[in-house]
């Protein structure tokens, strides 16, 4: 781009949160040329906006679903059983859904979102499909990892399908069979499947990565080829691992020595490794990561919502792991709102009385900084400084301090105490205005949403023998998990 092309703006801004270890400052110009930040000057009082800018936030863990999970039936629901009810919402095209998820993100202030891509489409090859998913990432306008979903063992539980069949009343089990028991693609083709997707999709705001589902999901062979195609390549890796406490009993009886510790022996422990939730995870295991430099993405609603429990985060910080969050399509309010996301996470972990476990700045680390790696497989970013991304979030300062008692209050006593979605004012990812006042600007997201809406409707009248199958399904999990004999 010739430099009389370059786009050049001023943002004259009342507070501004330069980076997540320093405190706000106030009365800031950001001058944005292109897709950097030029500088970060001061400015006179008189000049800037009721504003509140901070470094755009990250969402470190995502699958890009298309709609809220409870819409079709999962609320309340483990994750054991809440994972077989997500093949209710029939495929519809890629662009559409992809598009609709991250603009949601969007919304919610991520310029970042990582998407494990554990649920395919399936209308066209997946090289076809994650083009897609690109051309609707670049035209909402936010950065994306994509790690395509690689698995081959236990579709139905932590351990052989046959028994579970077995307990199905035989009008369902032909169709709980034929929808989630398949043969698996052999190895080597998954691995040659990411290069396939990162040749059809990847550039420097679409990373495409390998995503095994969890070790409960691959077997040694799919784990160690993945980690010495990582070790080849240099592209990141992003698993699940110890989310809920039924995991963590198939972990200790499948690898005694230690479940962290077989990943560490299989070369997967590396800063390019990304784990969503460790609910489960063990002091000496996060110590393991800390050293290893491992990201650990929490997800603290998803957690909550399909009761996996609460991370121990205090924990996480205290062993000094590097630690990302993530909304797994399930923020609290089933809303992608990852400024609320955060203040959770904070109200949860801060600590008791006048002991602090983890502090302000550390929240804010995990909320614009430590993410980006995970999402770009590059170490930049997350800070308003020259030289940096213009991906910057401006919050409505106006609104979050309407009732203006005193002019003298810390602005991040109050982005912790009650910011949410509704303030944002503006996202802005590489320069570009991505949202702004509540509407997507890349795309017509709301005829978007409603266009999605209707095929999936329309979709799921057909789905209603499948969701009586479904149901049979989570009665024989529930019995297995918590070691109840089986239905006669």
């Amino acid at each position: 781009m010739a430099a009389k092309d370059i786009v050049m703006r001023d943002l004259h801004c009342a507070h501004v949160v330069t980076a997540a270890d320093v405190p706000a400052v106030v009365a800031r110009t950001i001058r944005i040329e292109g897709d950097r930040i030029a500088s970060v000057e001061t400015g006179g009082q008189g000049t800037a906006e009721p504003l509140l800018a901070l470094p755009a936030l990250v969402n470190a863990h995502d699958h890009a679903r298309t709609i809220r999970s409870s819409s079709f039936g999962t609320a309340g629901k483990p994750l054991e059983t809440w994972l077989h009810y997500l093949a209710l919402l029939p495929p519809v095209e890629p662009y559409l859904a992809a598009a609709v998820s991250l603009a949601r993100s969007a919304l919610g202030g991520a310029g970042a979102v990582m998407v494990h891509y554990t649920r395919q489409q399936g209308l066209t090859d997946l090289p076809t499909e994650a083009k897609e998913v690109a051309r609707a990432a670049r035209d909402v306008g936010v950065r994306v990892g994509f790690a395509v979903s690689l698995r081959n063992r236990n579709p139905l539980v932590y351990g052989p399908s046959e028994p579970i069949l077995a307990a199905l009343p035989e009008s369902t089990r032909d169709e709980i069979k034929r929808r989630f028991v398949r043969a698996p693609a052999l190895v080597n083709d998954q691995i040659a499947l990411v290069d396939a997707v990162a040749a059809a999709a990847a550039s420097p705001m679409f990373d495409v990565q390998y995503g095994p589902n969890g070790v409960q999901w691959c077997t040694p062979e799919l784990l160690e080829a993945i980690a010495a195609a990582s070790a080849r390549t240099g592209r990141r890796v992003h698993m699940h691992l110890l989310e809920t406490r039924y995991q963590r009993t198939w972990a200790d009886a499948e690898f005694p020595g230690g479940i962290v510790r077989y990943l560490d022996r299989i070369g997967l422990l590396s800063p390019r490794l990304t784990l969503a939730h460790c609910v489960w995870a063990r002091p000496d295991e996060l110590e393991l990561l800390a050293e290893r430099g491992v990201t650990i993405a929490v997800n603290t609603s998803s957690n909550l919502g399909i009761r996996s429990g609460v991370a121990p985060l205090t924990e996480m910080v205290r062993r000094g792991c590097r630690v990302a969050f993530g909304l797994d399509g399930l923020a609290l309010d089933e809303d992608d709102d990852a400024l609320r996301e955060m203040r959770l996470a904070h109200l949860l972990h801060g600590g008791v009385g006048f002991r602090v476990d983890v502090k302000r700045s550390d929240i804010l680390a995990m909320a614009f900084h430590h993410g980006r790696r995970s999402v770009l497989n590059v170490e930049q970013g997350g800070a308003l400084s020259a030289g940096a991304p213009a991906d910057i979030l401006l919050l409505d300062w106006a609104a979050i301090d309407e009732d203006r008692l005193r002019a003298d209050l810390d602005p991040l006593d109050l982005l912790f105490a009650r910011t949410t979605a509704r303030h944002i004012r503006e996202l802005i990812v590489a320069g570009r205005t991505v949202t702004r006042d509540g509407k997507v600007i890349g795309i017509d997201y709301p005829a978007m949403r409603e266009e999605l809406l209707g095929r999936l409707r329309s979709g799921m009248q057909q789905n209603a023998a499948f969701a009586t199958a479904l149901n049979d399904l989570a009665h024989v999990i529930e019995r297995h998990f918590e070691n109840e004999p089986p239905c006669c």
